[in-house]
Formats: C-alpha cells, sequence, structure tokens
C-alpha cells in the first residue's frame, strides 16, 4: 500500500515549521527562517528542501494544512483594502463611536484606533427594519444605486453592507446585493446578514468591515500559495486553520476570511487537546512559546475553551475580561487565548529607571538574536538562555543554525550587565526570570481570572521555547505535572494534523425560555442543521463522518452579555429548558462565583451550532515515529541555575528517558530544548512525551 502524507505547516515570526505525516505513522520535520515578504515562498521552499532529504515526491501530499498570520499582520500593519462601508441613516459613525469601552481605565491620553473604513467612505441608505423584522421604512431602489455609485466611484477596492437590524430580516441588505453585483460583479462583498446575523449594531458592522479589509488580501495569499505549490509539483488539497480550531477549505477562507484572523496559534491547542484526551488528563494548560511571543490556553474536560468575541490588533492584552475597547472588534468564535509579547526573540532592555526588562519589541526572523550572528545588536531572551548554558550553540535546529555564543557574551555583559553592576549569569538568569514572570500573567489570565486553579491542572508545554521555561514557570504556580509532546518545537504544525474540518453557524434568537415556543425554536436550530450538513456534504462528509454539535448563549433577562453552554442532543421541551437553565446557572457560578435563585427568568439571545467533517479513524495513527533520527549529545555541560549556581548538567536525547532520570537534565530535540531543574523528575510515557514531576 502506497504511503500518503498530509503536511501542517505554520508560519511564525522567526521560524516557518513543516510536518509531514505519513498513513504509516511516519513524521517528517523542517524548521526554516519565514520569509517575511512572502510567507508562501517559505513554504514551498521547506516542502522542497523535505522532498530533497527524503525522496519524496509532491504526489504522495494529500493534503496541506496551514495556519497562517497573513490576515491578521494586514489589519495590525493598516494594510488591508480599501472599503467601503453602506449602512442605515443615523448609523454611520458606528465604527467610531463603538461600545465606549475604555481599555485602560485612567489613561487620559489613550485614544481609539483609527477606524479600518474613512468617512467618506461610509455611505447611508434611509430605510428602517424593527427589531421583529418589519419593514418600518422601505429601501427605495434609487437610494441603493446612488449609495453603490458613489463608492464605485471613490474606486473601493471592497464593499460592505450592515443595515440596522438586518438579523431579523435580510430585505433590503439582499437589494444592495444585487446592485452591487450587477454593477461591480468582481469586487468583492461581505453582507452582515451572511456575515454574522446577530445582535450587537457595533459588533456586527466591525466584524462584516474586517471580512471585506482582508478579503483580497487573503484572496491574493492563497492565489500565489496554489500557484507556487503546483509550480512544485504539489497538487494537494489546501485546509486553513480557523480562529475556532477547526479546520476549512481554501475556497471558503477566500469568502470569510474572518475566521482565519487568529489561526497561527490554534494549532497547537488543538494538538494539546488530542494528546491530553489520549493520555487521560481531564485539565491542562497548553503554553506556547516561540521566538516572538507566548500563548496560553485551557482545555477543561476534554473542551477547548472558546472566546465568542475578540479583538485584532488590541496589543498584548492578559487582563480583566472587562478592559477591553482597544483593537479591531470580532464576533466570531476564537480559541480563548491570552498572549505576552515573550518569546526568544525579545530584547532585553535596561529603563529609564534602571530596572532590567525582557519584551515586547522582538529581533524576530531579522536581524534575530545577537548569537544568530545575522545583524542582531540588541541581546535577547535566547542570548540569555545561551548564556545560561540551556541552549546549545553547535544544536540549535539540529545543528542547521550555529549560534556565536561568545558575540552573544559580549553584547549581554557591556548592554546589561555593566550597567547592572552585576556578574554576567546574574543578569542572564534575571532575563530569563523577568521572561517567566511575564508568561505566567498569561497563564493566570486562562486560569485564575477565570475561576480556574492552576494546581488542578497539568503544564502542556511546546513552542521552540517552551519546554526550556516550563518547569520554573510551573513550579512558581504550583503545577505539579509537565508535559512536553513529540516534536514540540513545531507542534502547531503538528496539531493542524489532528483538527476537524468545521463550520460554525449561529442566528439571534432572543426568547425568554420558560415563555418561549419550543416548535419555534427547535425549527430554528433544524435551519441551521440543514445549512451545516448541505455545507460538510459538499466537502465530502455525510453519515458518520458529519457530526453536529448545539450551543446557547443565554444570559439573566437584563444582562448585557451572555454565557455560552452546550445544548445536549434530544427534542427541545421543557426537560431541555430546565437542563439549559440549570448548565447556565453552573457556568455563571464558575465564571462569576454566583448565580441568581430559580425564580430569575434565563433568557435565549442566539442558538449555535457547529458542523464538523470528520475523518476516518480521526485522521492521525495510533502511533508515529521520527524519521529524524536524533544524534546522540551525550556528556554534560555546566548551566546555571539561580540559588543552586553553576551545575554540571547531563545532556540527553528524549530516548534517553525509558526510566525515570532525576534533574537537573538537559533533553536536546532538533526543534526544541527541555530543561528539567534540580529536584524534578522526567520520564519519557509510552506515547513519547516527556513526563516532568516537580517536587
Amino acid at each position: 500500500m502506497t504511503t500518503t502524507y498530509r503536511v501542517g505547516v505554520d508560519i511564525g515570526g522567526t521560524f516557518t515549521d513543516i510536518v509531514l505525516l505519513g498513513s504509516d505513522g511516519t513524521i517528517h520535520t523542517k524548521k526554516v527562517p519565514s520569509s517575511v515578504e512572502d510567507y508562501a515562498q517559505a513554504i514551498v521552499d521547506g516542502l522542497s528542501d523535505v522532498f530533497r532529504e527524503t525522496g519524496l515526491g509532491g504526489g504522495a501530499i494529500e493534503e496541506i494544512r496551514h495556519g497562517t498570520t497573513v490576515a491578521s499582520n494586514a489589519i495590525l500593519e493598516h494594510k488591508g483594502a480599501r472599503v467601503g462601508l453602506i449602512t442605515t441613516k443615523g448609523f454611520r459613525d458606528v465604527l467610531e463611536i463603538r461600545t465606549l469601552r475604555m481599555p485602560k481605565l485612567y489613561d487620559l491620553t489613550w485614544t481609539k484606533p483609527a477606524p479600518l473604513v474613512e468617512r467618506y467612505l461610509r455611505k447611508v441608505v434611509d430605510e428602517r427594519i424593527d427589531h421583529r423584522g418589519e419593514i418600518d421604512r422601505a429601501l427605495d431602489p434609487a437610494d441603493a444605486e446612488r449609495a453603490v455609485d458613489a463608492l464605485l466611484t471613490e474606486q473601493v477596492e471592497a464593499i460592505a453592507v450592515c443595515l440596522i437590524n438586518s438579523f431579523t430580516n435580510p430585505v433590503h441588505e439582499l437589494m444592495l446585493k444585487e446592485v452591487i453585483q450587477r454593477k461591480a460583479p468582481h469586487l468583492p462583498l461581505s453582507i452582515s446578514y451572511e456575515v454574522l446575523p446577530e445582535i450587537k449594531e457595533y459588533e456586527r458592522t466591525s466584524t462584516t468591515v474586517i471580512n471585506a479589509y482582508v478579503m483580497p488580501i487573503v484572496a491574493t495569499y492563497l492565489r500565489a500559495m496554489r500557484k507556487g505549490l503546483d509550480t512544485a509539483g504539489i497538487p494537494a488539497r489546501l485546509l486553513l486553520m480557523q480562529s475556532n480550531g477547526g479546520l476549512t477549505t481554501d475556497k471558503a477562507a477566500t469568502e470569510r476570511p474572518m475566521n482565519i484572523i487568529e489561526s497561527g496559534p490554534a494549532g497547537g491547542v488543538v494538538g494539546a487537546q488530542a494528546l491530553a484526551r489520549a493520555k487521560g488528563l481531564d485539565k491542562i494548560i497548553t503554553f506556547d512559546m516561540g521566538g516572538t511571543t507566548a500563548k496560553a490556553s485551557m482545555v477543561e474536560a476534554g473542551e477547548i475553551a472558546r472566546a465568542h468575541e475578540y479583538a485584532v490588533g488590541a496589543g498584548i492584552m492578559i487582563g480583566s475580561r472587562l478592559l477591553t475597547g482597544a483593537g479591531y472588534t470580532l464576533k466570531v468564535p476564537a480559541i480563548d487565548l491570552a498572549e505576552v509579547g515573550a518569546g526568544g526573540g525579545s530584547h532585553v532592555w535596561i529603563d529609564a529607571g534602571g530596572a532590567l526588562q525582557a519584551g515586547p519589541e522582538s529581533a524576530g526572523a531579522s536581524p534575530g538574536p545577537v548569537c544568530y550572528d545575522t545583524g542582531g545588536t540588541i541581546p535577547t531572551i535566547t542570548d540569555a538562555n545561551v548564556l545560561l548554558g540551556y541552549i546549545n550553540p553547535a544544536h540549535l535546529v539540529g545543528g542547521a543554525l550555529k549560534l556565536n555564543a561568545e558575540k552573544a557574551r559580549v553584547a549581554f555583559d557591556e548592554t546589561i550587565a555593566k550597567p547592572l553592576g552585576m556578574p554576567i549569569e546574574q543578569a542572564a538568569y534575571g532575563a530569563h526570570l523577568i521572561a517567566a514572570s511575564n508568561m505566567i500573567r498569561a497563564i493566570k489570565a486562562v486560569s485564575t481570572e477565570r475561576g480556574r486553579d492552576p494546581r488542578e491542572f497539568a503544564l502542556f508545554a511546546f513552542g521552540g521555547n517552551g519546554p526550556l521555561f516550563a518547569a520554573g514557570m510551573a513550579a512558581s504556580l504550583g503545577i505539579a505535572r509537565i508535559v512536553v509532546p513529540p516534536s514540540a518545537g513545531l507542534f502547531s504544525s503538528f496539531g493542524l494534523l489532528y483538527a476537524d474540518v468545521e463550520h460554525h453557524y449561529a442566528r439571534t434568537f432572543r426568547r425568554l425560555l420558560r415563555q418561549a415556543n419550543l416548535g419555534e425554536i427547535a425549527e430554528a436550530w433544524d435551519a441551521l442543521a440543514q445549512q451545516a450538513s448541505a455545507q460538510l456534504a459538499v466537502e465530502g462528509f455525510a453519515g458518520e463522518r458529519a457530526r453536529l454539535k448545539r450551543s446557547a448563549a443565554l444570559h439573566y433577562k437584563g444582562q448585557s452579555y451572555e454565557l455560552i453552554v452546550p445544548v445536549p442532543d434530544g427534542p427541545i421541551d421543557a426537560h431541555m429548558v430546565a437542563q439549559l437553565e440549570e448548565a447556565f446557572g453552573e457556568e455563571h457560578e464558575r465564571t462569576y462565583g454566583h448565580r441568581a435563585g430559580p425564580e430569575e427568568p434565563v433568557e435565549l439571545v442566539a442558538i449555535q451550532l457547529v458542523g464538523a467533517g470528520l475523518r476516518d479513524n480521526g485522521g492521525v495513527p495510533d502511533a508515529v515515529t521520527s524519521s529524524r533520527a536524533e544524534a546522540a549529545p551525550g556528556g554534560s555541560r555546566r548551566a546555571y541555575f539561580g540559588d543552586h549556581g553553576w551545575l554540571e548538567t547531563p545532556i540527553l536525547t528524549r530516548a534517553d528517558l525509558g526510566a525515570a532520570r532525576k534533574g537537573p537534565l538537559i533533553v536536546e530535540e532538533y526543534d526544541a530544548t527541555c530543561v528539567v531543574p534540580p529536584g524534578a523528575r522526567a520520564e519519557r510515557d509510552i506515547a513519547g512525551n516527556i513526563v516532568i514531576a516537580l517536587a
């Protein structure tokens, strides 16, 4: 039987990670520098390198799964399309008024980010549909033509349409859609009823505009990638990771790019969820540290924590959920992540008060840390870890990237150690601890700030730098167990291989549960189910390979924000209503620390449904083996462990941990380095994970 391969590709700020998984369980991995000017080029070049190393050809590739930051970068850099917006008269400035949220309560100098659509490109039409969906003021076809013509005269590159209350009746938006398609049939178009048929005017408008803003950018990127793959002789199907942790086709991503804005970090969390389920871990906190940022998320009872709204370009926000308002709001499901500007490339510097700082600025792939010897002059966390003996200068990326440790030492001594008046190892260890403390804030943001005790969780560490920092951070948090998966440094790519194709659907459906027409609610869910099943069938998923999961957005009557609870299979009847009210009460108490009495009415705000397309046997073999033979480093080297000082530390491979070993020790691999401090114990489990137990 011919072995076929699926590919996971994750583009980071420093490296592009590529994982090939064969149907026989064989894994091939490759780590190449990211090509910032053309991210698609790094993918094609990296795959070509793998083909040369393995003798494989493009015809052996069945599927390519890709996490990308191209859409989020377009928003962050304000390099999206020139968008025109058509909205209801009186609502022209919704994008600027926003929700009056302040991300910094006492900062009087904070200003809102500039709207993605300039005011002169926002046109209004005189129409009105009320909250029940009844036409209060009909849209004049001539008015619709006038608004569209005005935008076309301005040579916009995409148009967004968002009318008041269109989620209850889209007739006027569909009229405008017809006019636009007739006058400019090839112009990218984003209609709010098709994009987000839900209540909340700013969130709906912002989401619709963002979708239009990145449409041309994503379409161009995916066309370039498809052309590059075809030229390289790789005709495989291309799937994109969505922000919610599910996969979507390149065609769907082109039409709804809002769903792939935060696709980059999702793969690792999905992979961690799959391995945690296999290992029987009910509660894990994922910790992903790369070259630029560190991200934390939570998996509880086997389910990924998801946010149903987030902000793009808000900076690194890991504080209270109430401190929102920065960036551009997207009301689409996304894995609930907390992120900090702490990675291997984070600059180490001294502030005006003489205090040592780490990040958030990063050296990135270019010029990189000082030790890369590619032009970087500002010391970084990677430079500190080289000086501490944690990173082998001759072994990074399997030795393909030689590090100049002496250059890092000179820069760190001149820039950091001497100004602070301390030995270089103490200054480097201080930078290491500061970076760790910054990342601990991210872990607390997804645990203690969500009403969870991190001591009840295992820490699942991956990314090029995650296993290096994990043990020290876990000790500070009281976490007793750390899991480092195989191919940890490329795990976001590896995790893509565990994901399912998913489509998310939602509809505003406000009803007091105890007074609702339950048949009407059931019909609405059935309509979403039919829509999901039809989409999955087109993509080849039917019968047992198509799975539908319902959920509901609920709140107590009078509340402004809702919580999401799962809706089990079964008829929508009085028993189901009681189940939903109880599930909502439990989630409210878990999240906010209290719940209302049984007499308090619960209101259904929106119905939601996820349609998942499942691969045969889960798509991932039970046993996987790496084709990359790890050179046995052997021996030992001196490493600095704070109060323990310099210790002679054994250097091992993952294979050496068949029996438990006591720290200190360092596990060196092609894609990551794992540091086990004094007093900890490490061993390799049956699935190949490194499991570290802290004393």
